[in-house]
């Protein structure tokens, strides 16, 4: 991802590009490119390599089952449209962001000053259907009602979260809108940092909203109420599948670059951060910048020392 740009969105955005293709199996060497010291890189990138190596070693069983998306190109999974907790999900809607009443209930008093990172569907009041995607009985039970159901996956399911998923999507009648969620359980390992968590949801989310499935998300694996709203927000904008903030492309500069690039962006983040939905491209050259700029809305090139 050598666009990235800086900050908890670069490293989200870092996890979707290449945690996912290393989850999948492929991949023998990795670099991370963040608009920051190179220093910063290297954390992410180990962190990376550590939580793969987490679920590469477990076993997992052979499905006989078609998948449900094109992996060579992008194309939402179709839903009927349902309405759960006052808000619609599936079909056309937006992605939806779910939080359990636990979380709900600690930033009730706040709600209308968290802006742009509300929560928007309370799990428990959205009658969500949990199931094993491996027990075709359950499965087949779901496919017989005609009334279009929010599923997901059961938290105690022996599978790796995008495997279970997967299969999620690919036997389940298309008309049940699918909430993903981060983590198979809502037990969060001591002493764990944020930076991990950030990665895994990421990766386990990011990488099934760009296979298209998915109409709403649950982050169960950060207990901060606030932090784990923000990081829901924030990896629906960094996979395309909800704009609600101005997104930033930068490179990580190299010697062909002849500013300072963290302190230009910082500069253009600054007075630009009211313009939503709007893409900005900083690139540090004129050799690699048209290139990654091309879908932006505005670029900032540098052309020469000063200009």
């Amino acid at each position: 991802m050598t666009e990235a740009g800086e900050g908890e969105d670069a490293r989200i955005k870092s996890a979707i590009g290449i945690g996912s293709l290393l989850q999948d199996g492929i991949g023998d060497t990795i670099r991370v490119s963040l608009t920051e010291d190179s220093i910063h890189e290297i954390p992410v990138a180990r962190a990376l390599v550590e939580m793969v190596g987490k679920t590469s070693n477990v076993q997992r069983p052979t499905f006989n089952v078609q998948v449900s998306f094109d992996p060579f190109s992008y194309s939402r999974r179709a839903t009927d449209t349902i309405e759960r907790d006052g808000f619609r999900v599936g079909g056309e809607e937006l992605m939806r962001v779910v939080v359990r009443r636990a979380s709900f209930d600690k930033v009730a008093h706040k709600i209308e000053r968290l802006g742009d990172y509300k929560p928007e569907v309370v799990y428990e009041n959205a009658r969500v259907r949990e199931i094993d995607p491996g027990d075709d009985e359950e499965v087949a039970r779901l496919n017989l009602t005609d009334e279009p159901q929010l599923v997901t996956v059961r938290d105690d399911v022996g599978l790796p979260v995008i495997t279970a998923f997967r299969l999620l999507a690919a036997k389940v009648a298309p008309r049940h809108p699918i909430l993903l969620k981060d983590e198979l359980g809502r037990m969060k390992e001591e002493g764990r940092e944020f930076l991990p968590t950030l990665l895994n949801a990421a990766t386990n989310i990011g990488s099934l909203l760009c296979d298209g499935i998915g109409d709403a998300v649950l982050v169960q694996g950060e207990e901060a109420p606030g932090q784990a709203l923000r990081l829901s927000y924030n990896i629906l904008q960094a996979a395309g599948s909800r704009i609600f903030k101005t997104d930033y492309v930068a490179c990580p500069s190299c010697g062909r670059t002849l500013f300072n690039l963290q302190t230009t962006t910082a500069r253009i983040k600054a007075a630009t951060l009211h313009l939503k939905g709007v893409k900005i491209a900083i690139m540090g050259c004129i050799v690699n910048g048209p290139g990654e700029m091309a879908d932006a809305d505005f670029g900032y090139v540098g052309e020469r020392p000063g200009r």
